[in-house]
C-alpha cells in the first residue's frame, strides 16, 4: 500500500544534498555574555553579541543584545541594537536602535529606526546610495517636458 523505498531515497537524497549546500544563515557567530573578544569575522551572515566585543566585520545581520558592549568597524545590512555600540557603523538596509540601545559614533544608515527609550549620538547621515525614486522622476520630466510638448505641437 505504502512504499516505503521511495520515501527513504528522497530522504537519502535530499540529506546528501544538504551536506553540499549549506542553508543561508548558517554561518552564525554568537559571542555570549560574559566572553570578550577583540580581531575580526570574516565571511558570517548573521552576528550576535552578549557580551564584549572590539571587532572588525562585515556581515548581513547583526545583533548587538541587551548585555552586548560593541565597539570597532561594522559594515552590515540590517543592525539591531539592544545594548551599547561606539564606533563606525554602516547600515545598508535597517538600524534599529531598541528601547535601551545606545549608538555613538559614525553611523551611516539607509533607513532607521529608534524605539522610545533609544538612544544615538556623533556624526549620524543617511546614505547616499539609493536615491529617492520621486527626486528623479520629476528631474526627468523637467528635462524632457519641452520636447515631448514640442514634438505634440508638431
Amino acid at each position: 500500500m505504502f512504499d516505503k523505498k521511495k520515501d527513504n531515497n528522497f530522504i537519502e537524497e535530499k540529506s546528501m544534498n544538504d551536506v553540499f549546500r549549506p542553508a543561508k544563515g548558517e554561518a552564525k557567530v554568537v559571542i555570549g555574555n560574559g566572553v570578550s573578544i577583540t580581531g575580526e569575522i570574516k565571511k558570517a551572515d548573521e552576528v550576535q553579541i552578549d557580551g564584549e566585543a572590539d571587532v572588525t566585520m562585515k556581515t548581513d545581520n547583526v545583533v548587538i543584545g541587551l548585555t552586548g558592549k560593541c565597539k570597532g568597524n561594522i559594515e552590515t545590512h540590517n543592525a539591531d541594537i539592544w545594548g551599547a555600540f561606539d564606533g563606525d557603523l554602516k547600515a545598508s538596509g535597517t538600524l534599529t536602535i531598541q528601547a535601551e540601545g545606545n549608538a555613538t559614533g559614525t553611523i551611516e544608515y539607509q533607513s532607521m529606526q529608534i524605539k522610545l527609550g533609544g538612544k544615538v549620538s556623533g556624526d549620524i547621515k543617511i546614505s547616499e546610495k539609493i536615491q529617492p525614486i520621486k527626486k528623479e522622476t520629476q528631474q526627468s520630466e523637467n528635462n524632457s517636458s519641452p520636447s515631448l510638448q514640442e514634438s505634440i505641437k508638431k
